[in-house]
Formats: structure tokens, sequence, C-alpha cells
């Protein structure tokens, strides 16, 4: 069974605003995001940090402390693989997900993008800690590192500025 979380424990410093609730075309980010993993079949779908259903056991420590926090909370529901989003990127597409949904072995991410990732939990490593970055995680776990199509590659890295977030709004592209 497919879970999925979304990361939304960051500070927003750059941003200026809190990224789970700031306006994509008259939707917050994180509605998108959910709609998002519901539509490639993700049940449930919890957000990750302060505000969501699943604190994070070492706030502040970056990422993979709630890809560990998400990924206890979901495999107590049930769950064996976990879509992992970050709520800065609510432009993605569902078959921009695709080529790692569909990759062979226990999960992918794109080619020097940590985000998103589908894994399974059982390769979670278990010395895994909070600090760790992403990149370590996605190596330790031996997930499958498909090349991310250039059109796609925008959408991923999603907005930390409110330049990125105005560029994806509009198209245009933010360097």
């Amino acid at each position: 069974m497919l879970g999925a979380i979304i990361l939304i424990g960051g500070a927003s410093r750059r941003m200026g605003a809190d990224k789970a609730a700031l306006d994509w075309g008259g939707r917050p980010a994180l509605d998108l995001c959910r709609a998002l993993a519901r539509a490639v079949g993700a049940r449930p779908v919890l957000a990750v940090g302060p505000r969501g259903e699943v604190t994070d056991d070492t706030p502040g420590a970056g990422p993979v402390g709630g890809v560990l926090a998400g990924a206890r909370a979901l495999a107590s529901s049930g769950c064996r693989r976990m879509l992992v989003l970050a709520v800065d990127a609510p432009t993605i597409r569902p078959e921009d997900l695709l080529p790692l949904l569909t990759a062979s072995g226990p999960g992918a991410a794109f080619e020097g993008q940590p985000l998103p990732m589908v894994i399974d939990l059982e390769v979670l490593p278990p010395d895994a800690e909070a600090r760790w970055p992403l990149a370590r995680l996605v190596e330790r776990a031996r997930l499958a590192r498909p090349v991310c199509p250039p059109s796609v590659i925008r959408r991923l890295r999603g907005a930390n500025t409110p330049e990125e977030h105005r560029a994806l709004i509009s198209g245009e592209d933010a360097g």
C-alpha cells in the first residue's frame, strides 16, 4: 500500500511566508500537494511538520527527520511504500511522478533531485539520522536514479523565493 508524506517543516525564511499556506492560483500549496498524492493513489496522505498531522521528533534538523517520522506514521497505518513530496513544489503533475512510481527496485528519486522520492519503507537505513542530507538517504537506500526530463525539472525544484513562486505561476523560467 502506498502512502504519502508532504514535508512542511521548513522555516520559509527565503519565501518570507508559510509555504504550505502560499496561494497557487486560488489554492494553498498543501492542498495541491495532497491532491497530487491522492491522484497517484496514495492513501493516507500526511503532512509532516509543526502544523501537520505528524510532527518531527527533531524539529529543525532537516528533511530526513521528517521523512523518518512520516515513515513511522505510514508504517503504523499499514503502508509499505511511501511517496515523499515537498510542499514548495505544488506544481508537480501526476505524470511527472510516473518514472518514480514505476521504477523497479526499492524506490526512486530523480538524478540530482532527492525530492520527490518513492521508497519502500523496509529499505530505510536503520542507522538513518534526522540530520542526514536527503542525498545520503537516497544513496544508502539504493534508490533508482532516473534522469529527469528537462521540461519537468523546474516543477520539481519548486519555489523557495517569491520570485520563483511568481515565475512558476506565470510559467516563466525563474533561472
